[in-house]
């Protein structure tokens, strides 16, 4: 068989949704059966690997998170011929040891969201036929988090792999009961937008990864600040270019890799999660 293909789209997250990461820059307007993605999609090279950035919040920051259409996202990002995704997110962090500033591999989510549809297989016309029991262990791509750390480790950037993220509804921030039931509960970040995105791209057969840059603590210590707009904005901005460097790093070592059994697993993992009505 020939070696796969790879083709990486980019989520950008909170203020990470500039274009001129991308070399060879075309904008690509999809409409998808569940409405229109974010935004455009930019599609462009990193180091000669084709790439697709898209803004998960729209590029001017319009969409909450609770209004994004998860589903258009990645049902484009799929159309366009993504084999892979590298998300960015925004995260705050509910240990100690995980700082501002500190880069992080999702590995696991605690769902605290409650109005999202999280199926490509709801039934509608347009939908695929049948229920779809995606099964979530692993939640995300087991093998993209170790090439993002070695490229973290060669670019000396401080990364946590494998901490397991609380995902909230959104748009407000935790109370304090709330933050240290979390903590309680194993959460290690807490953010508002990767559920139902990777359930979603698990659905799609994507090998998808999630790096969370750290934002702020949220509001469970007795001491320091608490979350807020401003402080999350400051550090992410002042961090962004880190993720950037990282993203440029691991795409072209991602691109070098053999995919095709990985990639044929996860089909076959959507495959026999469909039921058909009988």
């Amino acid at each position: 068989m020939a070696k796969c293909k790879v083709k990486i789209g980019i989520i950008g997250g909170t203020g990470l949704d500039d274009p001129d990461i991308l070399e060879n820059r075309k904008e690509t307007s999809v409409t998808t059966p569940f409405g229109n993605p974010s935004d455009v999609l930019i599609e462009g090279k990193i180091d000669g690997v084709d790439c697709v950035l898209l803004a998960r919040h729209g590029r001017k920051h319009t969409i909450k998170p609770s209004s994004v259409n998860y589903r258009a996202n990645i049902w484009a990002l799929k159309e366009v011929g993504c084999t892979h995704v590298l998300a960015s997110t925004a995260c705050g962090s509910l240990r100690e040891e995980i700082k501002p500033g500190d880069f992080v591999l999702l590995g696991s989510f605690i769902d605290r969201t409650t109005s999202r549809v999280q199926t490509f297989y709801d039934g509608a016309p347009n939908s695929p036929p049948g229920v779809c029991h995606i099964p979530m262990e692993p939640a995300y791509c087991p093998f993209m988090p170790k090439l993002v750390s070695e490229s973290a480790q060669a670019l000396k950037l401080k990364i946590h792999p494998g901490v397991t993220c609380v995902v909230i509804e959104g748009p407000r921030y935790s109370s304090l009961a709330e933050s240290k039931m979390y903590r309680f509960l194993g959460g290690d970040v807490i953010n508002m937008t990767n559920i139902p995105e990777v359930v979603l791209a698990k659905e799609a057969g994507l090998c998808y990864a999630a790096i969370g840059l750290i934002t702020d603590y949220d509001c469970w210590r007795d001491t320091g600040n608490k979350v807020c707009v401003d402080e999350v904005m400051h550090t992410f901005k002042s961090n962004v270019q880190n993720l950037i460097a990282l993203l440029k790093h691991v795409i072209p070592v991602i691109a070098n890799e053999e995919w095709d059994k990985v990639i044929e697993s996860l089909k076959e993992s959507v495959k026999s999660s469909v039921m058909l009505p009988s």
